[in-house]
């Protein structure tokens, strides 16, 4: 069986998005009995301070960590400390582990892995696996890091096409980031579109009625308008304040927003400022064991992506929210990735970014007809259970771990 090494800055325990998906593909390969190691930080997202092993075995898996100790910090500075910190720490650690035949799958945090594992291991008989999350260094560019413009973005690009060329595998998370991949001169056939997943039998539907969370906050028989997750800078809320103001009387709604984020505190400052606040209830991220409750507390979740970021990153809550049985209001451009699999399975709605009026309206309609949600969280939850299960998206990376351990590996290049 393969030597199997995954790099990326989260792990378990943490219970980032990235950090789960990657440590259940482990456990899963491990399972299968490859050998599995994961180079990863020594922190946990939101914790202050948190001694971790720097070598232990979990599941089978055996995990090192490294990097600095310490509060993860969304400041410039210390973000590029960590990023350093990893990218050295970690260089050490991928030559001391990767052996002969080794298979290398590299994440996107930090940023530009591929370029990195790509120049460590040029003359190396190894295969990479490129795991883009999201692409850099465009998602910087137009985030407007200045770092990035210019020449020094285009330099960064031409270097990352390069290393996403000579890798075995470039797996991508959606038709869009596929085709833009393509179009950057990777070859088609080294790209595997693999979507991330949820633990869809731990996620399930949950009737309003028997749902503990839904009593406890208060929502009673109101109609919930429910956001889950990261609300980062890629995203926006503007559409859905604009839809707030014009729904400000209306006794039976309210809107629920779970989770965190850089633009988490602003739109409770937006809201407060418009006396909008009554309207809303604002929840921090719930424990795994209460996401089927959590997720299934809305009647309907909206998801949202800035149209210049299609391409470049998919809101994978959207698996989340239909694993639950809940319909999705997508704030994207039209044939955005979410949006094209919204329109195919009949499980949601699409907003054009902007256009709070017609939310408004949305939500007025579903207000008063709920056999709508209703309906779309059962296209939801088949869709999901047909095309995006856990199940079948590890059975696609195991085959593709399968395959590649069949070849003969060749160096880099």
């Amino acid at each position: 069986m393969a030597k199997i090494i995954f790099v990326n800055r989260f792990f378990y325990p943490d219970q980032s998005a990235t950090s789960q998906i990657l440590t259940d593909l482990a456990f899963f390969l491990a399972e299968e009995s490859h050998e599995v190691h994961v180079i990863t930080g020594r922190n946990i997202v939101g914790e202050k301070v948190t001694k971790l092993r720097r070598t232990e075995i979990i599941n089978k898996v055996t995990v090192h960590r490294i990097g600095r100790l310490g509060m993860q910090s969304p400041a410039l500075v210390s973000r590029s400390l960590d990023f350093i910190s990893f990218y050295w720490l970690g260089a050490i650690q991928l030559i001391k582990h990767t052996t002969h035949r080794s298979i290398v799958v590299v994440e996107t945090d930090p940023p530009l892995l591929s370029i990195w594992a790509w120049w460590l291991l040029r003359t190396r008989q190894v295969r990479i696996i490129n795991w883009l999350q999201d692409v850099y260094p465009e998602v910087a560019v137009r985030f407007g890091v200045r770092f990035t413009r210019g020449r020094v973005g285009d330099f960064l690009a031409r270097l990352r096409d390069q290393s996403l060329r000579n890798a075995a595998a470039n797996v991508v998370l959606g038709s869009r980031m596929a085709a833009y991949i393509e179009s950057r001169g990777v070859p088609r056939a080294s790209i595997r579109l693999i979507p991330n997943w949820v633990d869809d039998r731990a996620i399930h539907p949950v009737e309003s009625g028997a749902n503990p969370l839904r009593k406890r906050w208060g929502l009673g028989n109101k109609f919930v308008v429910g956001y889950s997750g990261n609300l980062g800078r890629v995203h926006e809320f503007e559409t859905v304040l604009a839809a707030a103001e014009l729904l400000r009387d209306h006794r039976d709604l309210r809107f629920l927003f779970i989770g965190g984020g850089f633009l988490y505190e602003g739109l409770k400052e937006a809201l407060r400022r418009r006396s909008l606040d009554k309207l809303a209830i604002f929840m921090p991220y719930q424990d795994q064991s209460e996401l089927a409750n959590s997720l299934s507390v809305p009647d309907v979740h909206w998801v949202s992506l800035r149209p210049e970021f299609e391409g470049l990153i998919v809101p994978s809550k959207f698996y989340g929210i239909a694993a639950a049985g809940r319909g999705a209001i997508a704030i994207t451009e039209a044939d955005g990735e979410i949006a094209q699999l919204i329109a195919a399975h009949k499980c949601g709605a699409i907003i054009t970014p902007g256009d709070g009026a017609a939310l408004a309206d949305l939500l007025n309609l579903m207000i008063v007809d709920r056999a709508l949600g209703a309906a779309w969280g059962r296209n939801a939850r088949s869709m999901l259970s047909a095309h995006y299960s856990r199940t079948q998206a590890l059975d696609r990376w195991s085959q593709l771990i399968r395959s590649l351990d069949q070849d003969s590996p060749k160096a880099t290049g």
